[in-house]
């Protein structure tokens, strides 16, 4: 037999109960295989399972490909397009693109919209608070893999604790930016502004700044250094 890893995420994972199982699957088997074995041990995941996207070891799969011995498999809803993103968009990425806000919160804006509340983060040239000193650029880096699947659970916290959020955006630009640059965003869509929007937010760019593994270097008159946070990640989160 073939024991493998099973990894729930965002709606899947509230179908299931659950966010990770291990299921038994017969030697050679493919991910259509696993998808009916799911079928039967969480029936609740059945109207989802054909919309899914899987990827076996952190590499999309398709249904006939075979899982191989101990793999790590995980479920998700597409990231962005199809019917439950159109009621519920999220959107995270990592780019070395300039940040569009505006057509970003266009789409988490929903025809029940009635309030976004935006947060960007933009590279300051100077800094006067602790340490004063002058800024030429930040290099930022991220591990993209990790960092999507990380945003991916922010959205999905943010959603548990404020559950009149409509949209969620959370994207990070990379690369080498200069001061005045945009750097993140981190965008919550509802029908009225006071159903925590503004804590959504605020929570998403704290939250984004303790576990996704995303970095920055700092250059200046001064020298270079890599800024680094004090967050020790938990077991549980």
């Amino acid at each position: 037999m073939n024991k493998v890893n099973v990894l729930f995420f965002a709606s899947l994972r509230e179908r299931a109960g659950l966010k990770q199982t291990t299921l038994e699957l017969q030697q050679g088997a493919s991910v259509k295989d696993l998808k009916g074995a799911l079928k039967e041990k969480y029936p609740s995941l059945t109207p989802a399972l054909e919309a899914s996207l899987v990827s076996v070891n952190r590499e999309y799969a398709f249904d006939e490909d075979t899982i191989p011995e101990g793999a790590e498999v995980a479920l998700f809803p597409p990231v962005s397009g199809g019917a439950r993103a159109v009621q519920f968009p999220t959107i995270f990425a990592i780019t070395d693109d300039e940040l569009d806000l505006d057509s970003l919160v266009a789409r988490i804006t929903l025809s029940s919209t009635g309030a976004v509340c935006l947060f960007t983060g933009v590279v300051r040239g100077f800094t006067a608070r602790d340490n004063p000193h002058q800024t030429e650029y930040l290099e930022y880096e991220a591990y993209r893999p990790m960092a999507e699947t990380k945003m991916r659970q922010v959205a999905d916290e943010i959603r548990q604790h404020w559950p009149s959020v409509e949209g969620i955006a959370i994207v990070q630009r990379i690369g080498h930016l200069n001061p005045g640059t945009p750097t993140v965003l981190i965008a919550c869509s509802a029908a009225h502004r006071d159903t925590g929007i503004f804590e959504a937010a605020r929570y998403g760019i704290d939250r984004l700044k303790e576990i996704v593994p995303i970095w920055k270097k700092e250059v200046g008159p001064q020298g270079e250094v890599w800024v680094e946070g004090e967050h020790t990640p938990h077991r549980e989160g």
